[in-house]
């Protein structure tokens, strides 16, 4: 007779083999004992999965910051969330449930989870089929206990999700913690696992979000309008950057993902908006480090009749305010650094800058003068960098490490920006700024170019150095020409890094901690035979799963094995998953090792 114990063991091994075949990762231990408990709760009559809704009317902070014991408040109340530790102590336990909003103590007894005389419920369902990592929901009285913990007293209990992968489950003794979720690799490949083994992780995540929630609050409070323009262009172009290029198949046309959404906006002000803005996710095919993601967000503002000087008190206006709403203060603790974002910044231009922190004048330098300046600084030059290309590779390798407190670096070389507007009294410069911070731009701006016969010939420009071979080069945009030749309005625009600024005012070290699903390179797998490899070596097809169990997970490594441990391996695998299979001889097994 088939029990359930051998049914279950059965199924396992079927799952197994199925899940070997569809992903090459065999079921652990407890993943099979977790299948074991799901496949009994089912027979049992319970929906692991249920789909109704379930009333949830109070969460773990609102009950640890307003229960009052006085007037007994939080009575009948329906809470749900994970079960993160269990305490079995008979016909009475306490179980942490953990909800969006932490954790809370619950209280269950057998006699008031299962009022009748079938204890099932709570005998073998709770104490024995539910693990750590299930979601169920709790409803009940919140009491303290005797020792004064904050709990909730469980008059019934509902399974929403069974949980069938275990969480790593962090020890803490005499107040050191063991066996953390701290790889960082695995943290930010596993988000979700993060999310909630490491809880705290939240609050950077709610930071950004209130980041750009006083961000937009601020813009629209001046009566800008947030629009979205394409992210697929056939043009790529608002910055200096690789693209990631893709292929249209209906339209048989190559298009590209945005570097940038400057041109688009800038069009939106040539249409007559006086002030529009965009969070907007860019990308770009550049390297990968604790400061750049190929996919980012950004922020741009165009605002018309305005200039760089105006957007310089702007930008100081809105990332004040920011630092306020998030911290309740203009001072930001960043790594062993506090940050003041409080009004007026610190301004360089960029030759002064240079000069402040090098004692180099570079602003009479020509070109090859310039290169070997580069050269003697420590930069790597080549032949495709033009003389703007180098100032920025100077100052970046000089200079931007430098600047801790906000700084704004203003007018830039003309060969360095060729959208932005030649400077009013400093010939070969353009009005520009960029905002740094902590070592780092979080900001870039212009007083916009808006002389359609000067861009085409920035453009022009940009097209000798790409013959050159500087693969982030601009093309050249007829449409966003064509368009202001139209007449674009004197226009101030402005490009500015939420990730970066996240990353300051969370006080997170690496871009990756301020992003959801940052990009990871493909984790490895271990690679499976097919089957039919191994049947044809003659090895029958309900021993191979268990062959691949054993770490033999190629035909080829069977030659490593000893034939005669190999099948007394094999033999006890059976003889313990109680599988009924006939095993096979030494013999054979000895031919498998061939």
């Amino acid at each position: 007779m088939l029990t359930y114990h051998n049914f279950a063991l059965v199924f396992i091994f079927i799952k197994v083999n199925l899940q070997r075949k569809m992903i090459p990762r065999e079921l652990s231990e407890q993943e099979q004992i977790r299948r074991e408990s799901l496949a009994r709760i089912r027979e049992l009559g319970i929906d692991p999965y249920p789909a109704e809704k379930y009333d949830v009317t109070a969460y773990a902070e609102d009950v640890r910051k307003k229960f009052n014991a006085e007037i007994n408040n939080f009575q009948d109340i329906s809470i749900a969330g994970r079960i993160m530790t269990r305490r079995i102590m008979g016909s009475a336990s306490f179980i942490e449930l953990q909800d969006s909003t932490g954790r809370i103590q619950v209280y269950l007894n057998r006699d008031v989870i299962c009022s009748d005389e079938d204890k099932t419920l709570y005998n073998v369902v709770f104490k024995k089929l539910l693990d750590i990592g299930d979601i169920i929901g709790i409803k009940g009285d919140t009491f303290l206990t005797h020792t004064g913990e904050l709990s909730v007293k469980a008059k019934e209990f509902t399974i929403l999700t069974k949980s069938v992968r275990p969480l790593p489950i962090v020890k803490e003794k005499d107040g050191i913690i063991y066996d953390a979720f701290t790889d960082p690799e695995q943290r930010y490949r596993t988000r979700s696992l993060d999310l909630i083994v490491n809880p705290h992780v939240k609050e950077a995540f709610i930071k950004r979000t209130k980041l750009t929630n006083s961000m937009r609050e601020y813009l629209n409070g001046k009566g800008y309008l947030e629009v979205e323009t394409p992210i697929l262009q056939p043009i790529y172009g608002g910055a200096a950057a690789r693209p990631f290029k893709t292929h249209h198949n209906s339209l048989d046309q190559t298009l590209y993902l945005r570097i940038a959404n400057e041109l688009y906006l800038k069009r939106l002000i040539v249409g007559g908006f006086d002030g529009v803005y965009e969070f907007a996710k860019d990308f770009r095919n550049e390297g990968m480090d604790r400061f750049h993601n190929p996919e980012f967000t950004q922020m741009e503002l165009y605002v018309a009749y305005k200039d760089y000087n105006w957007m310089m008190e702007t930008v100081e206006e809105m990332v004040e305010k920011i630092a306020i709403d998030l911290h309740g203060t203009t001072q930001v603790k960043v790594g062993e650094n506090t940050i003041d974002f409080k009004r007026p910044w610190k301004r360089f231009t960029m030759y002064e800058a240079i000069q402040h922190f090098t004692g180099m004048d570079v602003s009479e330098m020509d070109e090859t003068q310039m290169r070997e300046t580069a050269k003697s600084v420590g930069v790597e030059v080549n032949d495709s960098m033009g003389r703007g290309k180098l100032i920025d590779e100077i100052f970046g390798e000089t200079c931007e490490h430098q600047l801790i407190q906000p700084t704004f670096i203003t007018d830039y070389p003309v060969e360095m920006s060729p959208l932005a507007k030649k400077h009013r009294s400093k010939p070969g410069l353009v009005e520009r700024f960029e905002g740094i911070c902590n070592g780092k731009e979080i900001c870039n701006a212009y007083s916009e170019l808006n002389d359609p016969i000067d861009q085409r010939e920035r453009f022009e420009e940009q097209l000798l150095l790409a013959k050159r071979g500087d693969d982030e080069a601009m093309m050249t945009d007829e449409d966003f020409l064509k368009a202001i030749e139209y007449g674009m309005p004197p226009t101030s625009g402005l490009g500015i890094g939420i990730d970066r600024l996240s990353m300051i005012m969370t006080n997170s070290h690496s871009i990756q901690d301020v992003l959801f699903f940052p990009q990871m390179k493909q984790e490895k797998r271990e690679h499976f035979d097919e089957d039919e490899t191994y049947l044809a070596k003659g090895i029958p097809a309900e021993w191979i799963p268990l062959i691949q169990k054993l770490g033999f997970k190629t035909v080829e490594s069977l030659k490593e094995a000893k034939s005669g441990k190999l099948f007394n391996d094999l033999c006890i695998l059976n003889k313990k998953g109680k599988l009924g299979l006939t095993n096979p001889t030494p013999e054979a097994v000895a031919g498998w090792t061939l």
